[in-house]
């Protein structure tokens, strides 16, 4: 059987030479339509992964995990305690203000520092007047949610003593100490203030009370943040310290996600699960950029 050999030193049988030698005389073109559809396929596909992946990278939300406490007046930070502990089990990073009620501009400067030291979004959880107190701090970039326990969320210009002032609470036990401070009577601490916790814990937490000066009391609110963050509200309807009513008419006008509880002003100490729990929905919800 003879053989020829083609420019491109294939070898080729001479039977049925016609045919095979047009196989062979077509390679190159042959080559290049392959080469040009393996091309195209190619281009689909990375077209098609770059459509298939764009949903991923336009992502705004994903978990936070670092979570700030704000006590509110006449109490210190301990009071999260059980909160705390909870949000610690559940894998979050929980960090606790000491803010000292001396100043509404001390007690911004203290959860500022305590903000800027989180590793990345937070959500800014502020009881009582800590709820003032995030309004303002919670403009921090850090700050990706706001929630509120039985809590002041004022309007620009407002400040605790005012929305008092418009919806009186059920308390008459706030005194004046003369120097520019307030304190609630002792006499009236546990039916006031924490009618839901046992008494002797009441005895002692109106026996440790942090003084709560007339600045941070009065103090009005610039820039509230809740009107460019995602809010999350808790009213406590046995409230005597804070009207229910207001605290509803708050959590209304900043359109906060809002859940009620039987429950006294300290609500964040008798219903810590509940409270946990709000806070990790507002963790798990508000939108985070990538």
């Amino acid at each position: 059987m003879n053989t020829i050999k083609t420019e491109n030193g294939m070898q080729l049988c001479q039977e049925n030479c016609g045919q095979r030698h047009r196989a062979v005389f077509n390679d190159r073109p042959l080559r290049r339509i392959t080469n040009a559809a393996l091309f195209s396929i190619v281009a689909v596909a990375a077209i098609t992964l770059s459509i298939v992946a764009e949903p991923a990278q336009a992502q705004v939300g994903q978990a936070i995990k670092n979570v700030v406490l704000v006590h509110g007046a006449f109490a210190d930070g301990s009071g999260w305690e059980a909160v705390a502990n909870i949000l610690k089990k559940d894998g979050y990073t929980v960090s606790v203000v000491q803010h000292p009620e001396t100043s509404f501009a001390e007690d911004i400067k203290f959860t500022k520092a305590v903000i800027d030291r989180q590793s990345g979004p937070v959500v800014l959880v502020g009881h009582s007047y800590g709820g003032h107190v995030i309004t303002e701090a919670g403009n921090d970039p850090k700050v990706a949610a706001l929630v509120y326990i039985a809590a002041f969320a004022p309007d620009a210009g407002e400040s605790p003593a005012k929305i008092e002032q418009d919806v009186p609470p059920a308390t008459k036990g706030i005194k004046p100490t003369g120097d520019g401070y307030f304190y609630i009577d002792p006499a009236v601490f546990h039916a006031d203030f924490c009618a839901d916790v046992p008494e002797a814990k009441a005895t002692f937490m109106a026996e440790s009370q942090v003084l709560f000066s007339a600045d941070s009391f009065t103090s009005p609110i610039k820039t509230p943040a809740w009107k460019s963050k995602p809010s999350w509200y808790m009213v406590a309807t046995a409230d005597r310290s804070i009207n229910p009513e207001q605290e509803r008419m708050m959590a209304k006008r900043m359109n906060a996600k809002t859940i009620e509880v039987n429950s006294s002003h300290v609500a964040y100490i008798s219903h810590p699960k509940e409270t946990a729990k709000l806070i990790e929905q507002a963790a798990t919800s508000a939108p985070v950029k990538q």
